[in-house]
């Protein structure tokens, strides 16, 4: 039975607006796969399609190889979700969640185990209002991980916690890569997806509109590298602008900013020049185009 996740053409509408306007992944087992959009792209949607909490105007979606259209309570059983928020009863312990949870399935995983594997040991008699945001998360995804499901979903997994919170999470979240799981995850922190995601797809407006590793998708951006330097003698804007690489120059403080096609020339040329004229060096910041250029390139506004 193939591992992971298919899915193609998958579209929704909500009267004129198209939540979803042919969208196609493919998520293999072993390997955390990113969406990325701004509010209202359809990231969630898609979630909510391919888990079946919504119904999809049309597509094809298959997990492990199964119909998930056809055979939902089939496909159910490989799949956990950890959605935007978690509701539980304010009384309930972790503990006796995760009982709840493991009577629905015929091999769970065992409560004690799940207990240590999200740090929840110390807190598996407490009481859900008592706990952290943190520790409310991981319960969620110990939740999601009751039935050893072989595809997982997380709908903005770290939204509202503090760093260390969810530097833990991601710590969590590789060592389910690790354990084989397919991860789909929807994010709106640019930086979580970089570092996490082995592919990302950008959604926009209901449509992917790149696809590719965190270095690949960064490589096809059209946003130049910048060189900001500063010197102790002042620069010429016209003699900077002749340097090899350099497709624009503006004036940052005291110094400059160069757009550059070609980083290792505009900085061997421009160092040398300094050489000669014996002028000194002060400063000098190489920025690359990141995931976040690439974002903002691709939809045209913030996240």
């Amino acid at each position: 039975m193939p591992d992971g996740l298919n899915v193609s053409d998958l579209a929704k509408r909500y009267g004129d607006v198209a939540a979803l306007a042919g969208v196609s992944v493919s998520v293999s087992e072993g390997e955390i796969f990113g969406l990325l959009g701004k509010n209202g792209a359809g990231k969630t949607t898609a979630i909510e399609c391919i888990v079946g909490l919504k119904a999809p105007d049309s597509g094809t979606i298959h997990i492990c190889g199964i119909d998930a259209l056809n055979h939902r309570e089939q496909t159910r059983l490989l799949i956990g979700v950890q959605l935007q928020s978690t509701a539980l009863q304010d009384k309930v312990t972790p503990r006796e969640a995760l009982k709840l949870f493991a009577a629905f399935y015929a091999q769970p995983a065992k409560v004690e185990s799940l207990l240590d594997r999200f740090e929840l040991a110390e807190k598996a008699d407490a009481t859900f209002d008592t706990l952290s945001g943190g520790q409310r998360q991981r319960l969620a995804l110990a939740l999601a991980m009751v039935n050893q499901p072989k595809v997982l979903f997380l709908d903005e997994p770290t939204a509202g916690l503090d760093p260390q919170s969810r530097r833990q999470l991601h710590q969590t979240i590789r060592a389910m890569r690790q354990d084989g799981c397919a991860v789909v995850l929807t994010t709106h922190y640019i930086e979580e997806a970089h570092d996490l995601c082995d592919r990302i797809a950008i959604i926009d407006r209901g449509r992917i509109v790149a696809e590719g590793t965190p270095r690949r998708l960064i490589a096809q951006a059209s946003e130049m590298s910048r060189v900001d330097v500063s010197t102790g003698s002042p620069l010429d804007a016209k003699r900077l602008g002749t340097i090899a690489g350099v497709r624009d120059v503006q004036k940052l403080g005291e110094g400059w900013r160069l757009k550059t096609e070609n980083v290792a020339q505009t900085v061997t040329e421009l160092v040398r020049g300094l050489e000669s004229d014996g002028n000194q060096l002060l400063d000098l910041h190489v920025h690359r185009a990141s995931l976040e250029d690439v974002f903002i390139e691709l939809t045209g506004g913030s996240r």
